[in-house]
C-alpha cells in the first residue's frame, strides 16, 4: 500500500519537519508522514533531523530512515552512529537502523562500534545489528525479511523453533544468554499473544539491560495490553531509569489509554528531562487525533508504529 503526494505536500512537510518552532507533536506528525513516501525529498529531510536539538526527534528520524530500508540513507546514519557528541538514543537508533536495512556493508561500520562506542546500550545494539545481519544471509527462504504482523521491521526475528512460552519466558529473563536470542524471544511472546505471553514479557521489565526494557515497552505498546499498565507507570514514574526506556514507557500508556494512563502522561509531560516530557506531549497528541477521529498523520497508511 502507497500514498502518491503532490510536490507542493512534500515541500511543505519537509519544511515543516525542520521547523524548531513548530511543536514537538506536530513535528512527529509530519515525521509520520514523511516516512511512508519516497525519494531524496523526504529522505534527505529525515536525515537533517537526525541532528536536530531534539533528541526524541533526531532518534525518531533515525528509526525512520530504519524502517524504510533505505540504502541511500547508510552514509548519514554511519555518521550518526560515529558521532559520540550525539545522545546515545540518537546513536542507537542510527545503530539499529544500519541493522534493519540489513546489508553486508553495513557489517564493519556496526563492529567499529561495537568495539569503541562508551555506551552499553549503542554497543548491545550493535549486536543485535551484526546477528540480524548474519541472519538474513543465512535465510535461505526469505523467512527471516518478512515484516512482523505488527507491520514494523523488528531487530531481531521471532524465535521459529516450536518454544512454549514458559521456554520463551526463560530465554527472555535470563541475563545471560546473548541479545537477539532475548528479543527474538520477545517477538516470539508478542506474536503468540495471551495472558501468559504478555505475563513473560511484563516481567523482563525488571532486566539490568536498559536496551532490552525499552523494546520490551515497545512491544507493550503494540500489544496495548491493559495489564501493562502498572508496571509501565512505575517505569515513567522513576527518574533514576534510563531516559530511553521512561520514553518507551510513556508511548506504550499513549497506546493503551486508559484514565490512569493519560493521567500520568499529563503529570510527566511537564518532566525534567526532554526526551520524556516531549514523548508525554506526542503520546496525548495521538491520543486527541484519535478520540476525534482524524488520523495524526497527514499522509495516511499503515505503517511501523512509533520507537
Amino acid at each position: 500500500m502507497g500514498f502518491e503526494s503532490s510536490p507542493e505536500m512534500e515541500k511543505f512537510l519537509c519544511e515543516r519537519l525542520l521547523d524548531p518552532n513548530q511543536p514537538i507533536s506536530e513535528r512527529f506528525r509530519v515525521l509520520f508522514s514523511l516516512r511512508n513516501l519516497k525519494g531524496p525529498a523526504p529522505r534527505n529531510a529525515l536525515i537533517l533531523a537526525t541532528r536536530d536539538s531534539s533528541n526524541l526527534l533526531a532518534h525518531e528520524a533515525a528509526f525512520a530512515l530504519g524502517q524504510m530500508q533505505d540504502v541511500d540513507a547508510i552514509p548519514a546514519l554511519t555518521a550518526v552512529l560515529n558521532d559520540l557528541s550525539l545522545h546515545p538514543i540518537v546513536r542507537h537508533e542510527a545503530a539499529e537502523a544500519l541493522g534493519a536495512i540489513g546489508i553486508e556493508s553495513n557489517v564493519p561500520i556496526l563492529r567499529n562500534s561495537l568495539a569503541l562506542d562508551p555506551a552499553q546500550e549503542v554497543r548491545e545494539t550493535c549486536e543485535l545489528a551484526l546477528e540480524r545481519i548474519e541472519q538474513l544471509k543465512d535465510a535461505d527462504d526469505g523467512s527471516a525479511v518478512e515484516k512482523s504482523p505488527f507491520m514494523s521491521v523488528d531487530p531481531a526475528a521471532p524465535t521459529t523453533s516450536c518454544s512454549s512460552v514458559n521456554q520463551l519466558r526463560e530465554a527472555l529473563l535470563d541475563e545471560e544468554r546473548g541479545m537477539y536470542e532475548r528479543y527474538a524471544a520477545l517477538f516470539a511472546l508478542r506474536n503468540s499473544g495471551g495472558d501468559e505471553a504478555v505475563a513473560a514479557i511484563i516481567d523482563s521489565l525488571a532486566s539490568k539491560s536498559a536496551l532490552l526494557k525499552h523494546e520490551v515497552a515497545y512491544v507493550l505498546g503494540q500489544l496495548q495490553n491493559k495489564n501493562a499498565s502498572a508496571a509501565l507507570s512505575s517505569i515513567l514514574k522513576n527518574v533514576n531509569e534510563h531516559p530511553m526506556v521512561r520514553h518507551e514507557a510513556a508511548e506504550a500508556l499513549g497506546s493503551i489509554a486508559d484514565d490512569q494512563s493519560v493521567s500520568l502522561l499529563e503529570e510527566f509531560a511537564k518532566d525534567s528531562e526532554p526526551i520524556v516530557s516531549q514523548s508525554c506531549e506526542v503520546a496525548l497528541s495521538m491520543l486527541e487525533f484519535e478520540r476525534s477521529g482524524k488520523s495524526f498523520e497527514y499522509l495516511f497508511m499503515q505503517s511501523p508504529l512509533v520507537q
